[in-house]
């Protein structure tokens, strides 16, 4: 807790003490109270008890310990492309993805003092990516901070009128800041997709519409992936992410992340994935859910 700055740690205790009691209502989020991760839990899960957590590895930590029920985390965003580190953080977490999320994102510039006088913002690496242009155009230089709201907390405990945060509005009422600009990212699309990770991921109950994501690893050798991929063509099976990634330092063999329509047992989708085994030399499934929104 003492990584959070100052302001934040008497209400991430609260809401840490209020966990305790109750872990089975507990959804473990990143960041401080505030977050955009902590607004989307709110949205997702109205009556739980947001956990606030330092880092994803915290969050996932909380759910694997039994201190929370489940975890959100954030894993890509409309404007800045991926989030989290998730293909790397789950498969070793032992947890499954049991649902999904989707946040528009809005972000507020909040201090102490006039806009004009702000020449640093603080926020999240995505937040600033995302209101690049706008920080450009009005002469502010982005500070990168681990999370947005953290960073309005930072702010309201440094007590420097040159220096604003990045943060979803609600945070300024959170830490006694000044609201000094609102909806300033760089396009009105911007939304930011979460994940829900649960020990032991259980089926889903209904037959409404699926997602199922996995990773996998291809084979060296030529044409690799598309051998790999050529069963979710042949069978109509609908793949909505792909995401290539390098583990170890090999530059050897890529491990791919990606989402599907469907769910084990429809018919396409268990041909797609035999075939994908086939020519991989492994293959995981990290969870199939709902669909929060329609895909295709």
């Amino acid at each position: 807790m003492q990584n959070f700055a100052a302001p934040a740690r008497p209400i991430v205790a609260a809401m840490i003490d209020a966990a305790a009691r109750s872990p089975e209502r507990c959804v473990a989020f990143q960041g401080a109270p505030g977050a955009n991760s902590h607004v989307a839990v709110s949205e997702a899960f109205p009556d739980a008890l947001p956990l606030p957590c330092f880092s994803f590895e915290d969050a996932i930590d909380a759910v694997k310990e039994g201190r929370a029920d489940c975890a959100m985390i954030p894993i890509e965003n409309s404007l800045h492309g991926r989030v989290a580190d998730i293909h790397f953080l789950l498969p070793e977490s032992g947890l499954a993805i049991t649902g999904e999320h989707f946040l528009a994102i809005r972000h507020a510039l909040m201090g102490l003092g006039p806009r004009d006088g702000v020449r640093e913002a603080m926020s999240h690496p995505q937040a600033l990516g995302q209101c690049r242009h706008w920080l450009k155009a009005h002469g502010i230089r982005p500070a990168s901070y681990p999370d947005t709201a953290g960073a309005a907390a930072y702010v309201a405990e440094l007590g420097d009128p040159g220096v604003a945060a990045l943060a979803p509005p609600g945070a300024a009422a959170i830490y006694g800041l000044d609201l000094l600009a609102t909806d300033i990212a760089d396009a009105d699309h911007n939304m930011t997709r979460f994940v829900v990770l649960a020990r032991g991921g259980t089926p889903m109950q209904d037959d409404g519409a699926a997602m199922t994501t996995l990773v996998f690893e291809v084979r060296n050798v030529p044409a690799a992936l598309y051998k790999a991929l050529g069963g979710f063509a042949t069978n109509g099976v609908n793949m909505t992410k792909l995401e290539s990634y390098q583990r170890g330092g090999s530059f050897a063999a890529t491990e791919f992340y990606a989402d599907v329509v469907g769910r084990p047992g429809d018919p396409g989708l268990d041909r797609a994935l035999e075939e994908l085994g086939f020519h991989s030399k492994w293959l995981r499934v990290l969870g199939t859910y709902p669909q929060a929104r329609p895909r295709g």
